[in-house]
């Protein structure tokens, strides 16, 4: 149950730390350095959070289902957020 608890604590925490960088993703051309270097920097952040919490590397592809969906979710705030400014 520990085990448990703690994978879903470090994907719900890839998910946080990766909204930021979705949001701020979203001003950036596509496949722009800054665009390629914000889908790639929560990256190992997360990694170290696995590694410090005794997770082996079976985990990864929770952590970056998480990390994934935290980008889109930014994404999606961003647009939202920018469309919503621009109806009066």
């Amino acid at each position: 149950m520990e085990g448990a608890l703690l994978v879903i604590g470090l994907v719900i925490l890839s998910l946080v730390i990766s909204i930021p960088c979705g949001y701020i993703r979203q001003n950036y051309p596509k496949y722009s350095f800054m665009w390629f270097l914000l889908i790639h920097l929560p990256i190992p952040f997360i990694v170290l959070v696995r590694i410090e919490a005794g997770l082996s590397w079976h985990f990864i592809p929770f952590t970056l289902c998480g990390s994934f969906a935290g980008q889109i979710i930014g994404g999606v705030i961003s647009r939202r957020r920018k469309l919503n400014a621009k109806t009066p």
